[in-house]
């Protein structure tokens, strides 16, 4: 790996940005119709919604991957020397409860779909290969796993974007920016 610098590549800041839009569209699609649409009320619409956002969703396994070899590959910034060791190892953690979580939800949400006899498209354009048949007892475990960890996930993106605040506005410093600004 290259030596730190002060910004993410370009590169990075377009996956981290790219992926961040779209988990919280897929994630707003799915709260949306976990809990405000059911199947007899709202029939094919709710079936439209699902299907919205298992096929973008699953973009994200892709792009997670992707992400992944180019942060270990490129430099990244290093954090303030004004943040305390334990500061940068919570920072450290919390960057990789996110890195499991965009893993483990569309890895769930494939689970959910394949044992609930669904396919898990992406783009609309192809399903990734089922690698389970439709089970119930399955489905038992990954309806409820998926929620609760998108409940996670999305506890973890509130407190990472209030962390990026606090470091912009009440410490002023560089962690921000580094993931805004065009490198030099």
């Amino acid at each position: 790996m290259k030596k730190p610098t002060e910004h993410y590549t370009r590169t990075a800041q377009y996956l981290h940005w790219i992926m961040a839009l779209i988990f919280i569209f897929v994630w707003l699609l799915g709260f949306y119709s976990g809990n405000f649409l059911s199947y007899e009320v709202n029939g094919s619409f709710k079936g439209d919604i699902t299907s919205l956002h298992k096929n973008i969703a699953t973009l994200i396994i892709f792009l997670v991957v992707i992400r992944i070899f180019w942060r270990y590959t490129n430099p990244i910034p290093t954090l303030p020397s004004t943040m305390s060791p334990m500061m940068k190892k919570m920072a450290h953690v919390g960057h990789l409860a996110l890195y499991f979580m965009l893993l483990a939800l569309p890895i769930t949400g494939c689970l959910f779909s394949w044992s609930a006899g669904y396919p898990a498209p992406v783009l609309y354009l192809f399903n990734i290969p089922a690698l389970i048949d439709k089970n119930p007892e399955i489905l038992a475990v990954v309806k409820p796993l998926h929620i609760w960890l998108s409940w996670a996930a999305g506890l973890l993106i509130v407190g990472h974007f209030i962390a990026a605040l606090k470091h912009h506005f009440i410490d002023k410093d560089n962690v921000l920016n580094s993931m805004t600004k065009q490198p030099k």
